[in-house]
């Protein structure tokens, strides 16, 4: 399995020929492309900076093969009557050709009692192998062995992303959710939460189009 790292919350994932693409949002340049290349798209939340409505409203337009899976709200968005728009809540199942899909969590993390919290959830892919939590530090049930780890952003907090990556003990942890930080920023928090810090685990940082095997 390839991960394709993207601005902010986006990565592509594909896998035998299958591709996905997680959360395209407004902050990421390329999102039409990765939008183009997949065959489903997986959205954790409602937030622009995770879906792009306008984007996947065209793209569901020229594609009639499409799918896409989100939460209600991202669902009402795009047209809940549309068979290919999938609402999904915590404990679903399902397979994008050769991925596995399991998902998970319910809430977005607290940002301030006076702001609404939407619902959000996670996605693990492939047994386990990637889990995609949105905005929020959900725990699955579940192994965990590449962990995309949120580090900048109104409601992320250091010290509860090193609890966060302590409570999952994931064999690896990519860098997501970090355009709200500088270069210098970025750095401070690898060295904070990564694997001479306060989890033990090392902190991978990937440029927006890198790709790696997972």
């Amino acid at each position: 399995m390839q991960l394709t790292k993207h601005a902010h919350a986006c990565v592509t994932v594909e896998k035998d020929g299958t591709r996905v693409v997680i959360d395209p949002g407004t902050f990421t340049p390329d999102a039409t492309d990765a939008v183009e290349q997949a065959q489903a798209i997986l959205i954790t939340h409602e937030h622009f900076d995770h879906f792009d409505a306008d984007l996947i409203t065209r793209a569901l337009q020229d594609r009639p093969e499409l799918q896409v899976y989100g939460t209600q709200a991202v669902a009402a968005a795009l047209g809940a009557d549309d068979a290919r728009v999938h609402t999904v809540v915590a404990g679903d199942t399902f397979d994008v050709g050769s991925l596995a899909v399991t998902v998970h969590g319910s809430r977005h993390a607290l940002i301030h009692v006076d702001i609404p919290c939407p619902d959000n959830v996670g996605y693990l892919l492939d047994g386990g192998a990637l889990y995609h939590p949105g905005d929020a530090y959900f725990v699955p049930e579940a192994p965990v062995r590449t962990l995309l780890l949120p580090t900048s952003g109104p409601w992320t907090k250091l010290g509860e992303a090193a609890d966060y990556v302590r409570s999952v003990k994931p064999e690896r942890v990519i860098q997501i959710h970090e355009l709200m930080l500088s270069d210098l920023g970025q750095q401070s928090t690898a060295n904070l939460l990564g694997e001479q810090g306060l989890t033990g685990t090392a902190i991978t940082r990937l440029e927006p189009g890198t790709t790696v095997h997972l």
